[in-house]
């Protein structure tokens, strides 16, 4: 689902409209802030594209990004 690019890991959602796409949203923003790691995400009507980077490490991939990417997923996988 997530994949490497430009030093990210990128991914796409799609959900059926808006409120499920918000639901989605406020799911995975309480893992992040227990997790302590905050995507940079954006929302469209249906569609959330999300981005993880540590910035603590210098904007490159690390582990905290693999686990957050792996919750999300997980969130997501809720809604299909």
């Amino acid at each position: 689902m997530f994949e490497e690019k430009d030093n990210k890991l990128v991914a796409e959602f799609t959900f059926k409209d808006f409120t499920e796409a918000f639901g989605f949203m406020t799911e995975v923003a309480f893992h992040a802030e227990k997790q302590n790691h905050h995507p940079n995400w954006s929302n469209v009507w249906n569609k959330v594209v999300i981005e993880l980077t540590t910035h603590d490490a210098g904007n490159v991939v690390t582990e905290k990004d693999f686990k957050l990417a792996a919750t999300i997923v997980g969130v997501f996988d809720k809604y299909r």
